[in-house]
Protein backbone atom coordinates (compact mmCIF):
# COMPACT_ATOMS: atom_id res chain seq x y z
CA UNK A 1 0.00 0.00 0.00
CA UNK A 2 2.92 2.33 0.70
CA UNK A 3 4.15 1.91 -2.88
CA UNK A 4 0.78 2.97 -4.27
CA UNK A 5 0.72 6.02 -1.99
CA UNK A 6 4.21 7.03 -3.11
CA UNK A 7 3.25 6.55 -6.76
CA UNK A 8 0.14 8.72 -6.35
CA UNK A 9 2.20 11.42 -4.60
CA UNK A 10 4.71 11.43 -7.46
CA UNK A 11 1.92 11.55 -10.00
CA UNK A 12 0.34 14.45 -8.14
CA UNK A 13 3.65 16.35 -8.06
CA UNK A 14 4.17 15.72 -11.78
CA UNK A 15 0.69 17.08 -12.48
CA UNK A 16 1.39 20.21 -10.41
CA UNK A 17 4.68 20.81 -12.24
CA UNK A 18 3.03 20.20 -15.63
CA UNK A 19 0.18 22.65 -14.98
CA UNK A 20 2.61 25.16 -13.45
CA UNK A 21 4.80 25.04 -16.55
CA UNK A 22 1.79 25.54 -18.82
CA UNK A 23 0.65 28.51 -16.71
CA UNK A 24 4.13 30.08 -16.83
CA UNK A 25 4.37 29.49 -20.58
CA UNK A 26 0.98 31.09 -21.17
CA UNK A 27 1.99 34.09 -19.07
CA UNK A 28 5.14 34.86 -21.08
CA UNK A 29 3.41 34.79 -24.49
CA UNK A 30 2.19 38.01 -26.10
CA UNK A 31 -1.52 38.84 -26.06
CA UNK A 32 -1.68 39.41 -29.81
CA UNK A 33 -0.08 36.02 -30.49
CA UNK A 34 -3.21 34.28 -29.22
CA UNK A 35 -5.39 36.24 -31.63
CA UNK A 36 -2.94 35.76 -34.50
CA UNK A 37 -3.01 31.99 -33.92
CA UNK A 38 -6.83 32.15 -33.83
CA UNK A 39 -7.01 30.78 -30.27
CA UNK A 40 -8.85 32.06 -27.22
CA UNK A 41 -7.47 35.16 -25.52
CA UNK A 42 -4.51 35.24 -23.16
CA UNK A 43 -6.64 36.09 -20.09
CA UNK A 44 -8.90 33.13 -20.87
CA UNK A 45 -5.95 30.71 -20.87
CA UNK A 46 -4.38 32.29 -17.81
CA UNK A 47 -7.62 31.83 -15.85
CA UNK A 48 -8.15 28.26 -17.05
CA UNK A 49 -4.55 27.20 -16.41
CA UNK A 50 -4.45 29.08 -13.10
CA UNK A 51 -7.57 27.25 -11.94
CA UNK A 52 -6.06 23.95 -13.07
CA UNK A 53 -2.90 24.69 -11.09
CA UNK A 54 -4.82 25.62 -7.91
CA UNK A 55 -7.12 22.61 -8.23
CA UNK A 56 -4.08 20.33 -8.57
CA UNK A 57 -2.62 21.84 -5.40
CA UNK A 58 -5.81 21.46 -3.36
CA UNK A 59 -7.53 18.28 -4.47
CA UNK A 60 -6.46 14.65 -4.51
CA UNK A 61 -5.46 13.31 -7.91
CA UNK A 62 -8.22 10.70 -7.72
CA UNK A 63 -10.81 13.48 -7.59
CA UNK A 64 -12.76 14.64 -10.64
CA UNK A 65 -11.53 18.26 -10.79
CA UNK A 66 -7.79 17.54 -11.30
CA UNK A 67 -8.70 15.39 -14.29
CA UNK A 68 -10.55 18.35 -15.85
CA UNK A 69 -7.54 20.54 -15.13
CA UNK A 70 -5.26 17.97 -16.73
CA UNK A 71 -7.41 17.97 -19.86
CA UNK A 72 -7.26 21.79 -20.06
CA UNK A 73 -3.49 21.72 -19.60
CA UNK A 74 -3.07 19.08 -22.29
CA UNK A 75 -5.23 21.10 -24.70
CA UNK A 76 -3.03 24.14 -24.12
CA UNK A 77 0.21 22.18 -24.52
CA UNK A 78 -0.72 20.24 -27.69
CA UNK A 79 -2.92 22.78 -29.48
CA UNK A 80 -2.43 26.38 -28.35
CA UNK A 81 1.29 26.41 -27.50
CA UNK A 82 2.49 24.94 -30.84
CA UNK A 83 0.25 27.35 -32.77
CA UNK A 84 1.66 30.33 -30.90
CA UNK A 85 5.27 29.13 -31.16
CA UNK A 86 4.86 28.74 -34.93
CA UNK A 87 4.33 32.49 -35.24
CA UNK A 88 7.31 34.72 -36.07
CA UNK A 89 9.11 35.50 -32.82
CA UNK A 90 7.51 32.54 -31.08
CA UNK A 91 4.83 34.69 -29.47
CA UNK A 92 7.23 35.84 -26.75
CA UNK A 93 7.18 39.24 -25.16
CA UNK A 94 9.84 41.71 -26.06
CA UNK A 95 11.69 42.47 -29.26
CA UNK A 96 12.62 38.91 -30.13
CA UNK A 97 15.50 37.88 -32.36
CA UNK A 98 15.40 40.85 -34.72
CA UNK A 99 18.32 43.13 -35.34
CA UNK A 100 18.33 46.72 -34.10
CA UNK A 101 18.32 47.83 -37.76
CA UNK A 102 15.13 45.93 -38.60
CA UNK A 103 12.29 48.09 -39.83
CA UNK A 104 8.61 47.24 -40.16
CA UNK A 105 9.24 45.57 -43.54
CA UNK A 106 12.47 43.73 -42.73
CA UNK A 107 16.12 44.59 -42.27
CA UNK A 108 17.35 47.98 -43.40
CA UNK A 109 20.33 47.63 -45.69
CA UNK A 110 21.32 51.29 -46.03
CA UNK A 111 20.01 51.73 -49.59
CA UNK A 112 22.21 49.04 -51.15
Amino acid sequence: MQGFTNFMWLLSMALIVFSGFALFDAAIRREDAYRAADKKTKPFWLVILGLAFVVNLIFNILSFLPIIGLIATIVYMVDVRPAIRALPGGGRSGRGRGSSSDGPYGPWNGGR
